[in-house]
Parts: structure tokens; sequence; C-alpha cells
């Protein structure tokens, strides 16, 4: 009878020692999937801190920094991935068959979310093609603005309103960046049709000339006033087109400076900016019989 309880002592002692074994190798999994994913993310931010130092260009900076963002969420995914698979494998439960069953379960599922699938791979595509980045301003389709964060899943616009936009990659069809290499400040300027429009033209170049001599805005804008001249005639003005090439992004900046001066130079030269007006001709009368 007492060697009984002794034998159920000692394998009691021995399961309890088998479970403590288990959770310190289940505490180490944890612990060293953290350490993996914390060694692997830091080493990803001083590769693309290093990328940056290296490199003035800043569209170089900006695709580093998208890829970096999107790596460090595929190393948190893959290691909490296979910790949890070793920590199943401790506690005792076969991960063959869930391998399977997670199978065919993604395989209905992917069915089913065909739309989620399709996002992850437009991502992927957006990303490897560097069709957009971090720090950008793009529109896509109905959405623009800037763009404050980009996975395979979504990408995350702030408009100039200060609305945030969650754009999934999957409804992307077409996109218009307008922060790649240079940008173009175009203007469309309205004289009146009694006006000299070379006159209106000289003026337009005189402007465009003081404000590249400006230090605030002669790094922005790379290329003196293009003209194109008269681009049509609308119901109360003659539209004149011009366009400076500046920087990416500052396009708006240049644009607005430059009306502003355009207003106070056709003011001094005596030019017509028109507002819609419409003028009434009346029949004469007629006289009595």
């Amino acid at each position: 009878m007492a060697e009984g309880w002794i034998e159920k002592a000692v394998d009691g002692v021995q399961g309890l020692g088998g479970l403590a074994t288990a959770g310190l190798r289940i505490v180490a999994i944890v612990a060293v999937a953290w350490i993996v994913v914390a060694v692997g993310q830091h080493a990803v931010r001083k590769l693309r801190i290093r990328i940056a130092s290296r490199f003035d260009d800043r569209e170089a900076v900006q695709r580093a920094e998208t890829i970096g963002r999107v790596v460090r969420y595929l190393i948190a995914v893959v290691v909490s991935v296979i910790a949890v698979m070793l920590v199943l494998g401790e506690l005792g439960v076969s991960v063959a068959p869930i391998l399977g069953a997670a199978g065919v379960v993604g395989l209905a599922v992917g069915f089913g979310a065909q739309s989620l699938v399709k996002d992850y791979f437009n991502g992927f595509f957006l990303l490897l093609e560097n069709q957009i980045r971090q720090g950008d301003v793009v529109k896509l389709g109905e959405h623009s603005g800037l763009v404050e964060e980009v996975t395979l899943r979504h990408v995350r616009l702030r408009d100039y309103d200060g609305h945030v936009h969650f754009v999934p990659n999957g409804m992307v069809g077409s996109v218009v960046n307008m922060s790649r290499g240079f940008a173009q400040a175009v203007i469309d300027a309205s004289v009146a049709y009694r006006a000299d429009l070379d006159a209106a033209m000289a003026v337009m170049h005189e402007v465009a000339a003081e404000l590249r001599r400006d230090p605030a805005f002669a790094g922005r804008i790379l290329d003196d006033l293009e003209m194109a001249g008269v681009d049509r005639w609308a119901d109360s003005a003659v539209i004149i087109r011009a366009r400076l090439r500046v920087r990416p992004l500052e396009q708006w900046a240049v644009r607005r400076e430059y009306l502003r001066r355009l207003k106070a130079a056709f003011d001094r030269a005596g030019i017509e900016i028109p507002f819609p007006q419409m003028q009434l001709h009346l029949p004469p009368a007629v006289a009595p019989r």
C-alpha cells in the first residue's frame, strides 16, 4: 500500500517537473521571439537611417522609410506565427493537423475573401514598383492627400482639411503621384478683352523673374516662366496660361505667391482683371402711331 503511494508521488513529482520544464521552454520561446522581433526591427531602423544619411535624394529616403515600415511589420508577423507553433508543440498539441486544417480553411477563406487577397497582392506591387511612398502627395481614385502610411493592406491619406482616408490597395486602380522629380505650378491669368495681351505677358515674365530672385523662393523654382500664351476666350476674360517648373510639393505655395504678386503688378500696369458681368442691349423704342 505504501509502495503504491510512493509510486504515485514519484509520478506526480515527475509530472510537475515535466510541466515546469515545458513552462520554462514556453517562456524561453516567447522571450527569444520578442528578442528576435526587437533586434530585427532595430536592424531595419538602423539600415533605414544609414540609407537616409548616405543619400541626399528625398525620394530614396522616402522609399527606404516605406519599405522599412513594411519589413518591420512582416518580421513581427512571421516570428509571432513561428513562436505560436512552437508553443503549441510544447503544450502537446500536434501542429500537423492544425496546418492541414489551416490550409483547408485558408482555401475556403480565399474564395470568400478575394478582396482581401487582392489588397495584399496590389499592396505588394505598389511597393515593388515604387508607386507610392510615405510622404508623397497622391490621388487614388476619388481620394487625395498626403501619404501617412503604406501597408500591404491599405494606404492611409490625410487631405488638406485634415480628414484621414483609408484606401484599400485592392481599390487602387490608378495612382496620380504629385511628388516625383518636379512639379508644374500652372497659372491661368484672366485679363480683360480690351487689355494689351503682349504687355500682360511681359508683366507675367517680370513677376516670375522677381519671384526667382527672392531668396525665399529661389530654391523652389527650377526654371524660368514657360509662357503657353492665350489659352481660351472666356465669357468675360481672355485666359493666358503659363507655368513654372518647381520642386515636388512646392507647386501650390509658388502658385499662391505668384498670383499675389501678379495681382499687384497688374494693378500698377493698369491691366484690368475682369469679373463676370453682363451687358444688356435694349431695342430702340417704337414710336406710337
